[in-house]
């Protein structure tokens, strides 16, 4: 195994960094998810940041060593699905710095629409690995710093913070479930619970539809794979070939699972009818592996983290007329 990039000091050190830009949300037990699935249930309510998701945590941390390190820095680069580049221009807004976001036109209007109101300077690409390849060479040839939405140790250590929250809560945890796309949250999430509960299992939930991790995961390293059009949007793509989150899953993550769409689609009405809550098709791949259940996880004590909100109002209508069909 090869020691993991960030260290839970680094995770640490973060929480004091995000202070005052981030918040710390709360946990809430489901009484609905822990009856489906035969285990205590809670959830992390990212989804109540600032900006909508717990992407605001790495993005914070991120530009608060960077202005540290760099005073003048004035503008950064980054790629986004959409949640990172909100977080991104939030957080560079607090520092004085500003963002120019890369991100595909598939991504929501909603989260589309947050980065122009924040000042950011949008550049919209066909695909996620456009978003990523564009970004960069646009770093490279002007000298911005590029910032990865998850391929960053300290965007890695920012969300990790979720992880320290969820366990200071509630210290019996043994089981956590995070949504997983270029890896950035499991990681960090793996990192914090392999330090704290190191019996703990740790799983990740990702689109059957954007099946990256679970293709690199079987290929020994990040392969490319076929992305069709999903709910959970802010997964859809796949990884840089580079990224330090690869290995950081593959030795501290338990399982990675897809998740299909109807099941994305189902748990998201479940959010909405049972806990009134809104979230977006990413984070309820993490709800659909618990509603799946599977004997591994009864009798556990579950985290479950609810990574964001920003999901058009249309995909809402959608997704709760097909469950009244």
């Amino acid at each position: 195994m090869i020691p993991p990039v960030v260290s839970l000091a680094d995770v640490d050190a973060a929480t004091d960094r995000i202070r005052g830009i981030a918040v710390p949300t709360p946990m809430l037990r489901s009484a609905w998810l822990s009856d489906e699935a035969g285990a205590e249930v809670w959830l992390k309510l990212e989804a109540v940041q600032p900006t909508g998701s717990f992407k605001i945590r790495g993005a914070a941390n991120a530009l608060a060593r960077l202005k540290a390190a760099f005073p003048d820095t004035a503008r950064v680069v980054t790629a986004s699905a959409g949640n990172h580049g909100q977080a991104v221009a939030f957080a560079g807004r607090h520092f004085g710095i500003q963002a120019r976001v890369y991100v595909p036109s598939f991504a929501a209007a909603a989260k589309r629409d947050s980065l122009r109101k924040l000042g950011a300077d949008v550049i919209e690409t066909a695909t996620y690995e456009e978003a990523e390849t564009e970004a960069k060479a646009d770093a490279a040839r002007t000298g911005v710093r590029y910032l990865s939405p998850y391929a960053d140790p300290d965007v890695v250590a920012g969300a990790g913070t979720v992880a320290r929250e969820m366990i200071a809560e509630v210290p019996q945890l043994d089981a956590v479930v995070a949504p997983v796309g270029g890896g950035g949250l499991l990681a960090g999430t793996a990192i914090v619970a392999r330090a704290l509960t190191p019996a703990a299992l740790v799983i990740g939930a990702e689109a059957a539809a954007s099946p990256a991790f679970t293709a690199a995961l079987a290929a020994g390293g990040p392969v490319t794979v076929t992305v069709m059009d999903t709910l959970a949007d802010g997964l859809a793509g796949n990884m840089d070939p580079d990224t330090f989150t690869f290995g950081v899953v593959r030795d501290l993550v338990d399982r990675v699972e897809t998740t299909a769409e109807a099941e994305i689609a189902s748990a998201m009405r479940g959010l909405i009818a049972r806990e009134r809550l809104i979230v977006e098709g990413a984070t309820a791949c993490a709800v659909a592996v618990v509603l799946r259940g599977g004997r591994a996880l009864k009798g556990r004590t579950i985290g479950i983290i609810l990574s964001g909100r920003n999901v058009d109002a249309d995909v809402i209508g959608r997704v709760l007329a097909a469950g009244r069909a």
